[in-house]
């Protein structure tokens, strides 16, 4: 008896030791594959001395690349263009879209901060901004969000203070350059602690950001949906929900939806019981749509991509795992707009799901908030954006145009009505008993954000 207990308790701890070492084996080769296109602080003092940008830029597109990868767990579709080919495709789109583009990564360093441009047609050019350390600069970052969002300083400038400082780190060494070269359009490829920043709201002390630029966020240049520059249809299919049983209601969405579809797409809107995935797919199949809106909840949480998600009615959702379901690549949609988004700020899994929402669905673009914006606000903005599409053909153009006329005073909530840059709209009476209300405060415009392709 004693012999098999012996025996049974030595097979046992030889298993054990036998899953350690595989596991061990296991662990040790996942961190040598994932540190094959890691970047460290050794990589870029070399970068640095060398003066080698073309390979600081390749370097930096294929860790990020990596990032977005890990996230979803896949390998992402991807162009594989190096440093002189974005060079020229800059130089394309800039012929093609009659802008200006320049690409900018922002790299934050355990002691400095790391700034890498290209314009059309040039070579790289990085900037070290040794100030701004990696804990000084995610703590200057929280605290603009905080005075951003925070419902007790939107009547306040308390914003003022960190967004100048965020703009002399991230934005003035490279305004030599952008003046020379005439840049109007800017697409920001953010490092960890930086994808959900309001780069909008950032200010040079006479001006925001957005008022000398158009703007958008890129997960990676190699990332992008690139697709054909032509005219949009302006095809709109519309779809939300105001009323939820476990979320907060979203009583202006009806409002939204009727003034979206009015202008583009008579009857293509559908509210509540009819916005489920079978009518959304339906829809889909009946008609080819370039801009699909859905005004409902959206939520990017901390964890991994099941653990964010898009609000059908009822208890029906679409996890960012399982958005390929919507099959928002065939064909490929030009725009999808979250008019009601909410992400786990300075959470970097919920940045990753944020910033890759275009690479994962498959479109071309995204309009989403970074915070859940005041339902009227949002309203406002939709309603701007809107009208400057059917006039200003670049979708970071209509959005910026938007985002003026807000910081300006120009949208607001008056005596029941909704006041425009070019348009009042009267509220039905349960928004209309609403207090007045101005949107020119960053929390009501720097949240909405292009991600992906700006054209």
């Amino acid at each position: 008896m004693f012999d098999k207990i012996k025996w049974k308790r030595v097979i046992v701890f030889a298993l054990l030791f036998a899953l350690v070492f595989v596991s061990t084996i296991t662990s040790s080769l996942l961190l040598q594959s994932q540190s094959a296109y890691a970047v460290t602080d050794k990589d870029w003092d070399r970068f640095l001395q060398n003066k080698n940008f073309i390979e600081a830029v390749n370097e930096v597109e294929k860790h990020w690349k990596r990032d977005y990868d890990q996230y979803f767990g896949e390998s992402l579709p991807s162009l594989s263009l190096m440093a002189e080919d974005i060079a020229q495709s800059l130089s394309n789109l800039a012929q093609q879209t009659d802008t200006k583009p320049a690409v900018v990564w922002i790299w934050p360093r355990e002691k400095q901060l790391q700034l890498v441009i290209i314009t059309p047609g040039q070579k790289p050019q990085i900037y070290s901004v040794k100030t701004a350390d990696q804990e000084t600069l995610l703590a200057v970052v929280k605290q603009l969000n905080v005075a951003v969002t925070s419902p007790s300083r939107r009547r306040t400038k308390a914003y003022l203070e960190p967004s100048q400082r965020l703009y002399t780190w991230m934005v003035k060494p490279l305004e030599y350059t952008l003046k020379k070269e005439k840049i109007d359009t800017i697409l920001f490829c953010l490092g960890q602690g930086l994808r959900t920043l309001p780069i909008a709201a950032l200010h040079d002390g006479n001006n925001f950001l957005v008022e000398k630029y158009s703007l958008a966020r890129i997960p990676a240049f190699n990332l992008m949906k690139p697709g054909q520059i032509k005219k949009r249809s302006l095809q709109v299919l519309a779809m939300g929900a105001s009323e939820f049983s476990q979320l907060e209601s979203l009583p202006a969405v009806p409002v939204e939806l009727s003034q979206i579809t009015q202008d583009f797409a008579p009857n293509q809107r559908f509210i509540n019981q009819e916005f489920t995935l079978k009518n959304f797919q339906a829809q889909r199949k009946n008609q080819n749509f370039e801009i699909i809106h859905l005004a409902t909840h959206a939520e990017f949480n901390k964890g991994t991509p099941d653990q964010s998600y898009i609000q059908f009615w009822g208890n029906e959702r679409i996890s960012l795992d399982d958005i390929e379901k919507l099959q928002l690549d065939k064909p490929q949609v030009d725009l999808l707009v979250l008019s009601a988004c909410r992400t786990a700020l300075g959470d970097n899994e919920a940045e990753l799901g944020f910033a890759g929402l275009t690479v994962k669905s498959g479109v071309k673009s995204v309009l989403a908030s970074l915070w859940n914006v005041s339902d009227i606000g949002t309203l406002g903005l939709m309603n701007e954006f809107y009208q400057n599409l059917q006039n200003i053909p670049l979708k970071a153009k209509a959005l910026q145009s938007a985002q003026i006329a807000m910081l300006k005073g120009e949208v607001g909530l008056k005596s029941g009505k909704l006041q425009g840059s070019n348009s009042s709209l009267q509220l039905p009476s349960e928004l209309a008993e609403l207090r007045d209300e101005n949107f020119s405060h960053p929390y009501y415009w720097s949240a909405f954000t292009i991600i992906g392709n700006p054209w």
